[in-house]
């Protein structure tokens, strides 16, 4: 109990601030203009209205400032969280007074990281009592955020005063590189699933298709039933066992703004080529993972989430020459006279090769 009034206590002497709305200020010079007339003309019922217009004002802040006192909020977020992706959360607001009620409760983000997308009303909370409502959160950067900045604004009992309150939520939340497409980024993987698909033929187990024989072909694949229904020799092709890997590098020894997007589309090739069952090799200064073999994408995105530049003039040779290579660097010969000849190189120009 000495603990519930404790944070009650804390929760009161909220700082507050006020702003007269134009309501407000028509009310004030109402009032103005009623006190001098009763000043005036010493009018007794003047200056009765005069004391109820004043009372009424007066009670309107202690009311106010009662409505925001006593609430708490707590934002409940996924697992994982990508920046510039819109990211559904459950918003807690609870009332620690045990008899009033709070109304007209407005929540809105604030701060120079606004996650918050629209703002949140809340016609009555009852004392007490707590309400969970979904909201749309958009990150805006990737990294650590600490700490989530949010204002509960109220126009009750009259409108006369708009009160506002700051929240801050301190929690850190890990919010990945931006997974959005871009048609850069799209393209690329076109290219690296198209060149996937065309290394799936081959001698394995698995049907792949039935096609056209081509001369000089083995005649121990063709397919008889197919050849003798169309009356031309079809043959039986299988997938390959083992599908090529991709192995992706990304180059840390650059500059700040171009690295920033070479970090969104290392994100983006991750997330896409794990649903799609690929396996990826990912390698960066310092930093090497591979999935699905050894962890999974949200280890890579993690490490994407916090890495920065470095000079770093060094060269990496590729892990498996016969891996899909692609290589993201501004200064990209020093990997091609390491090894990276055949590799797709994603620079300044976002050229390819």
């Amino acid at each position: 109990m000495k603990m519930r009034w404790t944070r009650l206590a804390a929760l009161v002497r909220r700082r507050i601030r006020y702003k007269i709305t134009r309501g407000g200020v028509l009310f004030v010079v109402a009032l103005v203009v009623v006190a001098a007339g009763a000043a005036i003309s010493a009018n007794n019922l003047l200056f009765l209205i005069v004391a109820a217009m004043f009372a009424t004002f007066s009670i309107s802040g202690l009311v106010s400032r009662l409505v925001l006192a006593g609430l708490e909020m707590e934002l409940m977020l996924p697992e994982h969280v990508s920046a510039k992706t819109k990211t559904r959360a459950v918003l807690r607001l609870r009332n620690w007074k045990r008899w009033m009620p709070s109304f007209s409760i407005r929540v809105a983000g604030t701060g120079p990281d606004n996650t918050l997308i629209d703002p949140i009303y809340f016609p009555v909370l009852p004392g007490g009592s707590t309400i969970e409502e979904g909201v749309d959160l958009v990150f805006p950067r990737r990294g650590a955020h600490t700490e989530n900045l949010f204002v509960f604004t109220t126009l009750f009992p009259f409108g006369f005063l708009e009160k506002t309150a700051m929240v801050r939520l301190k929690r850190e939340t890990v919010v990945y590189p931006s997974i959005n497409p871009l048609p850069e980024f799209e393209d690329l993987l076109q290219g690296i699933t198209g060149e996937l698909q065309a290394n799936t033929r081959g001698l394995g187990t698995d049907f792949y298709r039935i096609r056209p024989y081509v001369l000089s072909e083995s005649a121990r694949h063709v397919d008889w039933k197919s050849t003798a229904h169309t009356g031309d020799i079809q043959i039986r092709e299988f997938a390959r066992d083992q599908q090529r890997s991709v192995e992706l590098f990304l180059d840390r020894n650059a500059p700040r703004d171009w690295f920033e997007r070479a970090v969104e589309c290392c994100a983006f090739l991750a997330w896409e080529l794990n649903d799609a069952g690929v396996s990826l090799h990912f390698r960066s200064q310092g930093f090497a993972a591979r999935f699905p073999e050894e962890t999974d994408v949200y280890t890579i995105l993690k490490f994407l989430a916090f890495v920065q530049p470095q000079v770093d003039r060094r060269s990496y040779s590729p892990f498996d020459d016969s891996s899909i290579q692609i290589l993201l660097s501004t200064s990209p010969q020093r990997f091609i006279d390491a090894g990276w000849a055949p590799a797709r190189v994603v620079g300044n120009e976002r050229d390819e090769r």
